[in-house]
């Protein structure tokens, strides 16, 4: 079984702003099942899709099942299926031996910036960049999957 440990932070937008950033890959997600034991997203991200199942989170940690599948499988999914969607651009930031992914969202979830961290397992210590600013990994809000239902523009 493959497990996630993630955690998630809201960016600063000062320091964000003002860092040089590598190149952003653009993502589109739709959430074909979502339910309180987990959820079935489709993901675009440039020219590569995916399929991810995700289990229900323990702390910090969730069984995660990723899959690639053909770009246009997931487009006609996202296209005839209608999920749910978040769109967003993701920068890879790398940072003291470690990569943090920088989502800045877009149409109903615009200005809303996130950073997350993968970490090898629950007690990992880990640096945060000056652009990381306050931990959200429990507000649920924050989720692209309530993202996906409830957009940041409607809080």
């Amino acid at each position: 079984m493959a497990f996630e440990t993630e955690r998630k932070f809201l960016v600063v937008a000062d320091a964000w702003d003002h860092l040089t950033k590598p190149d952003g890959i653009r993502v589109r997600q739709g959430y074909i099942a979502d339910t309180d034991k987990g959820n079935v997203r489709v993901r675009i991200m440039g020219n590569e899709a995916f399929i991810t199942v995700k289990g229900k989170a323990e702390g910090f940690t969730r069984p995660e099942f990723e899959y690639p599948i053909p770009l246009n499988d997931a487009e006609e999914i996202l296209d005839r299926l209608k999920p749910n969607e978040v769109i967003k651009t993701r920068y890879r930031v790398p940072f003291k031996g470690k990569t943090w992914d920088v989502d800045v969202f877009e149409g109903e979830n615009a200005g809303l910036v996130l950073a997350e961290i993968e970490l090898a397992d629950e007690s990992e210590e880990f640096e945060k960049p000056v652009f990381v600013g306050e931990e959200v990994t429990f507000d649920r809000r924050y989720s692209n999957t309530a993202l996906a239902r409830v957009p940041y523009s409607s809080w």
